[in-house]
């Protein structure tokens, strides 16, 4: 089974990515007959950020932090979405075949416009590359979001439009899997996202993460009250660390005014930090051998264009192209 996902670098990690989507991955490496192909959707990140510096220097950090959050480059193709343009390739080709009626149903579109993100071409496209970087490397698997389902079903039309189109069966169907966490919220009680700047991120440390933790929004009660725990962003955030026993121990807790907001939060603190202590060390040791980090991603890009040129002389022949001149 042949397993593919993607994560775009556009700001720093948090742990609505990990819980969402790292968490699965790394453990994905480890079911039996998986194929893991996982990439840095660094052209997707063009739909909202637009400065070159901060572009690379995301880049990098996704890279170094998957890796010290446990990807295996000997298990994983791990490789950059620029590193293999083809996918654009692909992209123009499942464009032809696709009606538009598909893409102005897509929720994301919609969603990310309504928050005030322009609404640019790229943004409308989105669903079509998200397609090509799916189909290309014949995946049988892509592990999503609850918001990203609807990307995967039409991944699914868009290659039986194709396939029907030039009467081939090239383009294989996939299918998601949704995570145990498919939705995280954020620091303000809506979905944790970069975008909307309610995140707490993964590798911070000291005070920036205390003020992060220290921000997150909660109800007008006072000191000693009871508190409702269902629905209490603090305790939805705290589920994602603590054990079952913990949990209840806070929920008791609430309900009988013998902790407040400001103690519960500074308990959410320490596991936060706690949880991804040895990752920090693992990241400075890959932020220190850069050599590294370039060579696991130029083995990445080998590994995945030899899939992905499989796939488009198969894509041009179909469709009435000759092979590429190599």
């Amino acid at each position: 089974m042949r397993i593919l996902s993607g994560i775009q670098p556009s700001g720093r990690l948090h742990i609505g990515n990990y819980f969402g989507a790292i968490k699965q991955h790394v453990a994905l490496q480890e079911e039996a007959g998986a194929e893991c192909f996982y990439f840095i959707a660094d052209y997707h990140s063009m739909t909202t950020l637009h400065d070159a510096q901060e572009l690379r220097e995301y880049a990098r950090d996704v890279a170094v932090s998957y890796m010290a959050l446990g990807l295996d480059p000997e298990r994983t193709v791990f490789y950059r979405q620029s590193d293999v343009p083809e996918v654009h390739e692909l992209a123009w080709m499942l464009a032809s075949c696709t009606g538009m009626g598909l893409l102005e149903r897509a929720h994301s579109y919609k969603d990310k416009v309504g928050r005030g993100i322009k609404p640019s071409v790229g943004l409308f496209y989105y669903p079509v590359l998200m397609a090509a970087d799916i189909l290309i490397v014949k995946s049988d698997m892509v592990p999503v979001g609850k918001d990203q389902i609807q990307h995967v079903e039409m991944t699914q039309d868009m290659a039986q439009s194709f396939n029907a189109a030039y009467q081939t069966d090239v383009l294989l169907r996939p299918e998601y899997r949704l995570s145990r966490t498919p939705r995280v919220i954020g620091t303000d009680g809506e979905k944790m996202s970069k975008s909307y700047g309610n995140t707490i991120e993964i590798f911070a440390e000291g005070k920036a993460l205390k003020k992060s933790v220290m921000g997150v929004v909660t109800a007008s009660v006072a000191l000693g009250d009871p508190m409702e725990p269902e629905g209490d962003t603090v305790v939805e955030l705290y589920s994602l660390f603590a054990t079952g026993d913990e949990l209840d121990q806070m929920k008791q807790e609430y309900r009988s005014g013998a902790i407040g907001f400001g103690d519960a939060k500074k308990r959410l603190l320490a596991r936060v930090d706690g949880e991804f202590a040895e990752a920090r060390e693992r990241r400075r040791e890959l932020q220190a051998n850069p050599s590294y980090v370039d060579d696991v991603l130029a083995e990445g890009q080998r590994r995945a264009q030899a899939v992905v040129s499989a796939t488009m002389d198969q894509v041009r022949e179909a469709s009435g192209f000759g092979p590429r001149i190599r």
